[in-house]
Formats: C-alpha cells, sequence, structure tokens
C-alpha cells in the first residue's frame, strides 16, 4: 500500500466488484484501453478483472495494478498500473484509468508519480491512444518524453512517451 496527500494505493480486492464494473463498464473509460476496446456488459466481469489485477502484482509490491482511493472518502478513483508491456521485450508502463467523476482532478498524476517513485526503475513507458489527449498531458506533467507512434504493442498504434531516471 502507498500513500500520497489525497490518495491510498492498493490492491483492488473482491468487495471492490461495483465501483469496478462502475468504472470499466463505462465507454469514456474502456474506450482507450487494450487493443480492442471493450466496456464490461455485466457485473461479474468485475470479478476477473480484480482477479486479473491481483495477479498483476510482482512480490516485492514495486510493480502490479493498484486502486486510487480517495483518503477522505474512501471512494476509488481509479486504477493505476506499474506492469511489463506485454509482448516487450521487458519495457514497464506506467497507466491510469480514472472514473469520469475523478478526471480533472489530478489524481492520475498524483497515482503515477507515487508508483514511479516506489519503483524507482531507470526507465519506464506510457502509451497512449493518439487522440488521448487528457492522458498525454499527464505524461508531460510526469516528465515523460514523447517518442513518437508505434504499433509495437497491443496491436494497435499508439504513441510511446518514455520516463528515464
Amino acid at each position: 500500500m502507498l500513500t500520497t496527500d489525497r490518495l491510498v494505493l492498493r490492491p483492488w480486492e473482491p468487495a471492490d466488484r461495483d465501483r469496478a464494473y462502475d468504472i470499466y463498464s463505462r465507454w469514456e473509460v474502456a474506450r482507450w484501453l487494450g487493443s480492442t476496446p471493450r466496456a464490461l456488459a455485466d457485473p461479474a466481469e468485475a470479478d476477473d478483472l480484480i482477479a486479473r489485477f491481483r495477479g498483476r502484482s510482482s512480490p516485492d509490491g514495486r510493480r502490479g495494478v493498484w486502486a486510487a482511493e480517495l483518503r477522505d472518502t474512501g471512494v476509488i478513483a481509479g486504477t493505476v498500473i506499474l506492469i511489463p508491456i506485454p509482448d516487450g521485450d521487458g519495457e514497464v508502463e506506467v497507466g491510469w484509468h480514472f472514473h469520469p467523476d475523478s478526471w480533472g482532478r489530478g489524481y492520475a498524476t498524483e497515482a503515477a508519480r507515487a508508483v514511479l517513485d516506489h519503483a524507482a526503475l531507470p526507465e519506464v513507458h506510457a502509451l497512449t491512444r493518439p487522440d488521448n489527449t487528457p492522458s498525454q498531458a499527464v505524461c508531460r506533467r510526469l516528465g515523460m518524453t514523447p517518442l513518437g507512434r508505434t504499433d509495437r504493442w497491443y496491436g494497435t498504434e499508439l504513441e510511446v512517451f518514455r520516463l528515464t531516471r
């Protein structure tokens, strides 16, 4: 578990099912995710999602998928990830998926900065769809360098950002 001024970053739990479904059943969130974006269609799918999230954590806690919970209310604002890029060559990706009711408040930047500082990796990437300008703005706030577009990962064209320490 990690904490920031406003967030608690913790593992997703089965009890978080309703909020996970509320976040990932929304097209405005899901449209940015994966090679073939798809919003969850049934609350039971949130159980599988949470199980996948829980399985992505490294034993040392430096990598994984965390629920970003608001410290003052206990509501999960979204997700922050720090995971190996699928089909990559060891590259690690930082990313965020937040509920629309939490957009525009700086939570993605705050959560990502916390996991990046905790992991202290020499290099991390962020991958965004070309038209996802809000996430690209988060990348810039994190001090990431834009590297251009590629279709190397996730089977689709993405904007790539890199942070080196």
